[in-house]
């Protein structure tokens, strides 16, 4: 297990390296470089050449890359010239929003999307199979800003049971009035539910066709028995892997889902960054999310390695 987790690790910390070369570089290749885009068309090349300066964009790519990965270790992931406040305070104030609402989120499809997923294997080819079949193929194909739209319309505009945007807030208000993170959070759901089913179904169904199955059925255990006792432990490691895996998924839809209903994280600061050109806070989201997202996938493999040995050896 120690070697295992040593492994898992070092490949954890190169994808990182990998990724924050990948997004400073293209950041920098950009056209007219981070000084034009902060300071506008109209700025002269004196104040172009005096930012860069200031900022150190005048030295070479590969001394601000280690440079600024010196700073980012240290905690320091940069400063906002149009915001001006640094990316370190902006993002400490947003994350909280953006695991709150990655979290129920998650959370809600899992305890919808297990049994969901177990009832059309246990059903498979039969109507309630089809149906939930259908509804998660249009909830996962559909464009997450439209399915947002068309809850606004429907919960917010028709039936007046949340608010359409949600108010910005802290988090403590946040969790304190639920109304009015609710559509956001239903949004996320609906598609993570479409995703999550239709690999608990297969994992499911190809649980179902294993000789032990037949063996518990024959010693007289009902369906019920034989669904949460036995097929439920055999098919949640794919479950837990999947988790890990589809949270780039998630926060990417989580950014959309912010810009749609106003919700104050990670997902409107990256939107509004990219709206003005804000480097410094595009580059200092990009590498928290995949941070996150390599930390997720960390731990999926480190839990699956938990649920079943063999993973170690490989």
């Amino acid at each position: 297990m120690g070697q295992f987790l040593l492994r898992r690790t070092g490949q954890a910390i190169a994808v990182l390296f990998g990724v924050s070369i990948i997004v400073f570089v293209m950041i920098h290749l950009l056209p007219g470089g981070p000084a034009r885009a902060m300071l506008g068309n109209r700025a002269t090349p004196a104040k172009i050449a005096a930012f860069d300066r200031q900022y150190g964009y005048n030295r070479p790519v590969v001394v601000q890359y280690f440079r600024w990965l010196g700073n980012v270790i240290q905690g320091n992931l940069g400063f906002s010239a149009k915001l001006n406040e640094s990316v370190t305070t902006l993002i400490s104030q947003r994350l909280p929003g953006t695991a709150l609402l990655v979290g129920l989120a998650n959370l809600f499809a899992l305890v919808l999307a297990v049994p969901i997923g177990m009832v059309q294997a246990f059903r498979r080819n039969r109507l309630v199979d089809y149906l939930a079949t259908g509804l998660s193929f249009v909830f996962y194909s559909m464009p997450i800003f439209w399915l947002g739209l068309i809850l606004v319309v429907l919960l917010a505009v028709q039936f007046h049971l949340f608010p359409p945007i949600v108010p910005q807030a802290s988090l403590g208000q946040l969790i304190t009035t639920p109304a009015d993170i609710a559509l956001p959070v239903i949004t996320l759901t609906l598609v993570t539910i479409a995703l999550f089913s239709r690999y608990i179904r297969s994992s499911t169904i190809e649980a179902l066709t294993q000789d032990w199955v037949r063996a518990v059925r024959a010693k007289g255990f009902t369906e019920t028995d034989l669904a949460w006792r036995h097929v439920l432990r055999n098919s949640v490691g794919p479950v837990v892997t999947l988790v890990g895996l589809t949270l780039p998924v998630v926060v990417g839809g989580a950014v959309v889902v912010e810009s749609v209903f106003n919700y104050p994280g990670m997902g409107l600061l990256l939107w509004n960054a990219a709206q003005d050109e804000d480097y410094p806070v595009i580059l200092g989201v990009t590498l928290v999310v995949a941070t996150a997202t390599v930390i997720g996938s960390l731990v999926a493999d480190l839990l699956y390695a938990v649920i079943d040995p063999r993973v170690r050896v490989r």
